[in-house]
């Protein structure tokens, strides 16, 4: 199809409309520069043909060394075309290339960060919610009130992780769902768990990518805290560093040993929110760069801490209602 045309002749040739001369057609095939200098040598099947163009040059588009169009110059009369006019149409389509080519390698990045955090939700650890709704039936004969509103949270932390418009989210939708998927763990582990939580509200306006902050917490219940025999402490704090957003969950459970470490950002390794953390990790630095990466530090039997940051994405709104800080301990 015929993209766009300019000059004499560009009522003959309307944009969208089909590709005529066999010249063009053989440019696609057979990838080589074609430089007819006779309107007789356009191939054109129309008959009779009035085209007031009498030479071109007709130069491949290539993107990945895969011919997708052409570029065509053309020349009112007819004669040897001047090296500069090829030159150029030889120019332009190496630049329309390259262009063509940053555009699929845009795509395809975005290809992947979606189907990086498809795969995310995908592996939300089943075992989560088949104990929490065994925590909910078991309140549910005890306390039906905190069942219900156990059942209500549950239902919120799945809107908000199956959330499928866009990459980003603002903090404080994500803050949200952390709390709604810690008061869930919290009904189940009750005094075992203690969560201290820190949040610059300021930020609450200003964007995160989704589904960042609950696998990173996941991870520290899970591998952290779950295994010691003793209750454990997760503290999650968001604050501002200059001109970016500073993410750090911190737990004092029993480490990362130091074979896991290395293996920890391979993607695949481990299961649930092990793959998680690849997965963060991989997301981060895909949006905003390869500096942008979680960074964890973690020693055997005294815990881990597990931090990333990102660029201020927008202004942030009014901040609505409480101080420009929060601190507080959760042991709901």
């Amino acid at each position: 199809r015929i993209l766009a045309f300019l000059g004499p002749g560009c009522e003959r040739h309307p944009p969208g409309g089909g590709i005529v001369t066999h010249a063009t057609k053989r440019v696609i095939l057979t990838g080589e520069i074609k430089i007819l200098e006779r309107r007789a040598d356009f191939e054109c099947p129309v008959k009779d043909c009035q085209c007031p163009l009498g030479a071109v040059v007709i130069v491949p588009l290539k993107c990945r060394d895969e011919v997708v169009g052409t570029l065509k110059l053309y020349r009112a009369e007819e004669g040897p075309l001047p090296q500069t006019m090829i030159n150029l149409a030889i120019g332009i389509a190496q630049l329309l290339g390259v262009q063509m080519e940053l555009a699929e390698l845009e795509r395809q990045s975005q290809l992947a960060m979606k189907a990086q955090l498809e795969a995310l939700r995908a592996q939300i650890n089943p075992h989560f919610l088949f104990n929490t709704l065994n925590t909910i039936v078991m309140f549910s004969r005890t306390n039906p009130e905190t069942a219900r509103r156990l059942l209500i949270r549950l239902a919120s932390f799945f809107r908000h992780a199956l959330k499928s418009t866009g990459h980003f989210t603002t903090l404080r939708e994500e803050w949200e769902c952390v709390n709604t998927y810690l008061i869930l763990e919290k009904a189940r582990f009750r005094e075992k768990l203690r969560i201290v939580r820190s949040v610059d509200k300021s930020l609450f306006d200003y964007q995160i990518p989704i589904l960042t902050l609950q696998p990173l917490v996941e991870n520290a219940i899970k591998h952290g805290i779950m295994p010691k025999v003793e209750p454990g402490t997760v503290r999650i704090a968001v604050r501002r560093a200059g001109n970016e957003m500073v993410v750090e969950i911190a737990d004092d459970g029993v480490g990362i040993p130091r074979e896991v470490m290395a293996k920890i950002f391979t993607p695949g390794f481990g299961s649930g929110s092990g793959v998680g953390l690849s997965n963060v990790n991989e997301r981060l630095k895909g949006l905003f760069g390869k500096e942008y990466g979680l960074r964890v530090v973690s020693e055997p039997n005294k815990g881990t801490v597990v931090q990333f940051r990102i660029p201020l994405a927008k202004e942030p709104g009014e901040n609505k209602g409480g101080s420009a800080l929060e601190a507080e301990s959760v042991n709901c």
